[in-house]
């Protein structure tokens, strides 16, 4: 009797510390994520990623990919221009004011049809935030036009 009361309880505190320490995990984890979008005054612009690695990507194949971003001030962020840095990278973006906690997107379309070379390309963001420009990295290899698929 005393070895299956004993057992009970050791499986009970088991139990009870395994709980404990999941609970604290999710706890924490929760706010490094609250801590990593700080609070700015005025606009803000965090990313959540500022690179976009295509890897490689077949000849004429969709070149269209997302940057995702949060404005993490207290007033609604501006973007006035968006700017490829040549011709085979073209960028939109919201012309409407992005309200504050309110995310957004910045789409960007690389023309898979220059092939044979890796590319590193930059979309220069113009803001209300500060600092008021940031760069924006698209890098990746256009396979050749006659190379297998894969």
């Amino acid at each position: 009797m005393k070895k299956i009361f004993l057992l009970a309880v050791l499986t009970i505190l088991g139990v009870t510390t395994s709980n404990a320490q999941e609970t604290t995990k999710k706890i924490k984890a929760k706010a490094a994520t609250k801590a990593s979008v700080a609070k700015v005054d005025g606009a803000g612009i965090v990313f959540v990623t500022e690179t976009i690695d295509y890897g490689t990507v077949a000849y004429n194949s969709d070149g269209k990919r997302d940057f995702v971003f949060t404005n993490n001030g207290n007033k609604p962020l501006i973007i006035t221009n968006a700017q490829g840095s040549c011709g085979c990278t073209v960028p939109t973006y919201p012309r409407e004011p992005i309200a504050p906690g309110a995310k957004g997107v910045i789409s960007v379309k690389y023309d898979t049809s220059r092939a044979g070379q890796p590319f590193t390309k930059t979309v220069t963001l113009t803001t209300n935030a500060n600092p008021s420009n940031k760069v924006l990295t698209i890098k990746g290899n256009v396979l050749a036009a006659d190379a297998p698929k894969s």
